[in-house]
């Protein structure tokens, strides 16, 4: 299998890449855990998200959004104390804020899958010039949905954050032209060509 560059960096992001990053997710709790997964990198390493993975599994209930949205304080201090955890007050009261506009935006479009994927139409893009290595850190399409959910009171989700989700969760393939995953995922699920979107480097 080809690999795209940083997937060859060690076995945990090997098997990230070609189990995970661009596959299309349509499972809400699924979905829940990549964009946790974002918020909590912001400022640190993916690697070492991608290392304490079980422990915020452990911490946030296996990413069950519903009983994340029902913490309280003492919920917040057993996470802050479970060892190996990141220290970061601010970023577990962020779980738990996003979890309750998680169930929000659930109750006005059926799912956060149908939230979030309207904006493809349903469908995985395919940014002209990606294929090819030129890969942006943010683009029209992450700024918008960012500003969003800004505004529905989510926390951490500024656009390269929401452009590292969308990459995370299928709704845009950003993997090399030359890798198999690429082409799997353009043979087993429906995409659209656009052109580069005011990207950002």
């Amino acid at each position: 299998m080809g690999y795209c560059t940083w997937a060859d960096m060690n076995e945990a992001n090997r098997i990230y890449h070609d189990t995970e990053w661009g596959i299309p997710v349509h499972d809400d709790r699924h979905m829940f855990e990549h964009l946790t997964l974002e918020c909590l990198q912001c400022g640190l390493s993916w690697d070492l998200m991608l290392k304490k993975r079980g422990i915020f599994r452990k911490c946030f209930n296996d990413f069950d959004y519903e009983k994340i949205a029902a913490y309280d304080e003492k919920d917040e201090e057993r996470i802050l104390n479970t060892e190996g955890m990141i220290r970061s007050p601010r970023k577990i009261k962020a779980v738990i804020n996003n979890a309750r506009c998680y169930l929000k935006v659930r109750e006005e479009f059926g799912s956060f899958c149908d939230y979030i994927w309207a904006y493809s139409d349903g469908k995985t893009i395919l940014y002209e010039g990606h294929p090819d290595g030129k890969i942006p850190v943010s683009n029209g399409l992450s700024e918008k949905i960012s500003k969003d959910l800004k505004k529905r009171g989510f926390k951490y989700v500024g656009a390269i954050t929401i452009y590292s989700h969308l990459q995370a969760c299928g709704i845009i393939n950003d993997h090399d032209i030359e890798c198999e995953c690429y082409n799997k995922i353009v043979r087993n699920y429906p995409t659209v060509i656009k052109p580069r979107d005011n990207e950002v480097y």
